[in-house]
């Protein structure tokens, strides 16, 4: 089940996603950001763009 409502504007998911894993990142340092990303975008029922975009983004190219 999504944790958002369809009645969401666009990007509050996305928004979500990134408050989370922001969050995560401090808690679990171990886990690499591609781990973390694959964590929310299951959680906040992500597109395939809105996860496209976390990667090129946030990915583990920036660690």
């Amino acid at each position: 089940m999504s944790a958002t409502s369809p009645m969401q504007p666009p990007g509050e998911r996305v928004k979500k996603a990134l408050s989370l894993f922001s969050e995560l990142h401090q808690k679990y340092p171990e886990k690499t950001r591609q781990e973390l990303l694959n964590e929310v975008e299951i959680k906040f029922d992500l597109t395939p763009l809105e996860c496209e975009f976390l990667h090129k983004h946030f990915g583990d190219s920036l660690n």
